[in-house]
């Protein structure tokens, strides 16, 4: 079933760059279970998610350099070994989100998989020449990642009874990657969501409105928010969580669980990402619209404070 409220997440998911510092990134975050099979076993502001099956687990993100030891971490906590995971998957190749995957796959032996557009930045750790924040990346290399698949949109990645669906959501990079798939929890099926970035930053001279580096950026990122607004959603995750209200639905779970009432995190569901939508998709599309506001050109001489902030994250984070 779709759900309406979806279509506010995605419309959060637009802004979600400016609400964390790169300080908080890398904050240690305990894991913890999204369903029977899926786990959260990112740091506080940078995502990950790990799919478990008897026959090998499969891995979306491995966040920046510095967590990839905290993922793996995590991992074990949860009672795992990171040796049994078998595919690793990416929302977006930026270092915030593909920094941490070369250790990662050295850690476990994993293949890794990606879009067309993002597996070549993945191979040589360097940014694409049509990534809207090319300019503040030339600086910012990742270490290589060795044995990079690709999958492409409406592709589905398997490891044993696990079956994750790649939706093509470019704009943010040209490689964006959502990421869907189906647990059977208790006889129940849950429609799991990992969003990607939408939000349209650009660096230097890039202008989404029709670069020659990447023509398509502008059109891009509109039907990426319409493709994701459109997802059957039962639990959503997206590539920085608080651009889906994770911590607060998460801090709510918590409470209720103490008290017997709410035995995991899903059966919130997104209507906690827009409790107050209503139920219409008219008043979620007049939302997204409302967003849409958010794509404006960054022209020379006139970069904005989402801008300058997310290039200090990210000069902090290389140092890190």
């Amino acid at each position: 079933m779709k759900i309406t409220s979806l279509a506010l997440a995605a419309a959060g998911l637009v802004a979600c760059m400016p609400f964390a510092s790169a300080g908080g990134w890398n904050t240690p975050q305990e894991p913890f279970d999204l369903s029977s099979d899926s786990y959260y076993v990112g740091t506080r502001g940078l995502s990950s998610v790990l799919i478990t099956s008897k026959q090998g687990h499969i891995l979306i993100d491995g966040a920046s350099p510095g967590a990839a030891s905290q993922i793996a971490a995590n991992v074990r906590k949860l009672g795992f070994k990171v040796e049994d995971i078998r595919i690793i998957l990416n929302s977006h190749e930026h270092v915030d989100h593909a920094g941490g995957i070369a250790e990662l796959q050295q850690l476990s032996g994993a293949e890794v998989r990606a879009t067309p557009a993002a597996a070549p930045v993945l191979r040589s750790g360097k940014a694409s020449r049509g990534d809207p924040q090319y300019a503040s990346l030339l600086e910012l290399d990742m270490a290589a990642v060795a044995k990079v698949g690709v999958v492409r949109d409406g592709e589905t990645v398997r490891v044993g009874p696990l079956a994750v669906t790649l939706h093509a959501t470019p704009g943010h990079t040209q490689g964006g990657s959502t990421w869907t798939w189906a647990s059977n929890d208790g006889g129940k099926r849950l429609n799991m969501v990992y969003a990607d970035s939408l939000n349209a930053i650009g660096a230097g001279a890039f202008r989404y409105s029709g670069d020659p580096a990447y023509p398509n950026a502008r059109s891009d990122i509109e039907r990426s928010i319409a493709t994701v607004a459109a997802l059957p959603c039962d639990v959503l995750v997206s590539a920085h969580p608080e651009g889906s209200d994770l911590w607060r639905r998460h801090a709510r779970q918590r409470g209720l669980r103490r008290q017997g009432r709410l035995p995991r995190l899903r059966r919130q569901g997104p209507r906690a990402v827009g409790e107050d939508a209503g139920d219409g998709s008219e008043d979620a599309g007049h939302r997204l619209a409302r967003r849409r506001q958010d794509y404006r050109d960054v022209r020379p001489g006139g970069r904005d404070r989402h801008l300058r902030r997310a290039r200090r994250r990210r000069q902090r984070l290389h140092r890190a």
